[in-house]
């Protein structure tokens, strides 16, 4: 269990502790939902969530065959509804993975970003693809 503690600032910022580590992040809301834009969003925490989780569970099964996946990117695309009720319609995602296409754990790799607890628990709703881009 992990506790993370909100405190609203005023003018749409929260500042988030999280418990173990005492790490702050501070969140606002965007431009065009009457926002400063001058922090993540929201929303945006669950893009990055996203590509974060992916990239840990590779990591973490690439750690288990000894490959070295540093350098890895993932760049998460979100766009919002344009339409009430005002939520996440697609969240596209691409990784780029530093190994060879022809990679013999490639399948196992790819498999191990599809099973992240995050996407998993995105709404059905949510168009979530994933782009795997081998660059080796």
């Amino acid at each position: 269990m992990v506790r993370i503690t909100t405190t609203y600032e005023g003018g749409l910022r929260c500042r988030a502790v999280h418990g173990p580590s005492g790490t702050t992040l501070v969140t606002d809301a965007p431009v065009d939902n009457h926002g400063k834009g001058e922090s993540f969003s929201p929303t945006d925490l669950v893009a990055t969530a996203l590509g974060a989780c992916m990239m840990t569970i590779m990591g973490i099964v690439a750690e288990r065959h000894s490959i070295d996946l540093r350098g890895m990117k993932v760049e998460t695309t979100k766009v919002m509804t344009a339409t009430p009720p005002r939520r996440i319609a697609s969240l596209r995602t691409t990784i780029t993975v530093p190994l060879p296409a022809d990679h013999p754990q490639r399948a196992l790799l790819e498999q191990a970003a599809l099973s992240c607890p995050v996407h998993g628990s995105l709404h059905p709703d949510v168009e979530a693809p994933i782009e795997f881009v081998w660059k080796g």
